[in-house]
């Protein structure tokens, strides 16, 4: 009895501790990278589609984060990206939404 307990503990413990998924549209829209991109044309900015193409297989999610965090200009025009804190869109949800947009 003591283990089915501790087990029950152990699990209600864990659905507690576990943070949501994700949902990076949500996050982007939130964070008004929307404004500027779209999942499958240009805007101001690329299209993720475009942003995949460009990068594919090429392990660049610690560069995109920094471009993003940093902004900038010349990766896809003349038009520069704003910087983004991390009281726009957090670390974690940035993060997400690169996996998202890389897999677009």
């Amino acid at each position: 009895m003591k283990k089915l307990a501790l087990i029950s503990a152990v699990m209600a413990g864990a659905f507690v501790a576990t943070p949501a998924l994700a949902d990076p549209m949500a996050s982007m829209t939130k964070a008004g990278c929307m404004v500027c991109h779209a999942k499958d044309k240009k805007l101001v900015g690329p299209s993720f589609q475009e942003i995949a193409a460009k990068y594919k297989g090429q392990g660049v999610e610690a560069t995109l984060f920094e471009k993003v965090r940093k902004g900038g200009s010349g990766s896809f025009g003349p038009v520069p990206m704003a910087p983004n804190s991390p009281d726009k869109i957090n670390d974690a949800d940035l993060k997400a939404a690169i996996d998202f947009i890389l897999k677009s």
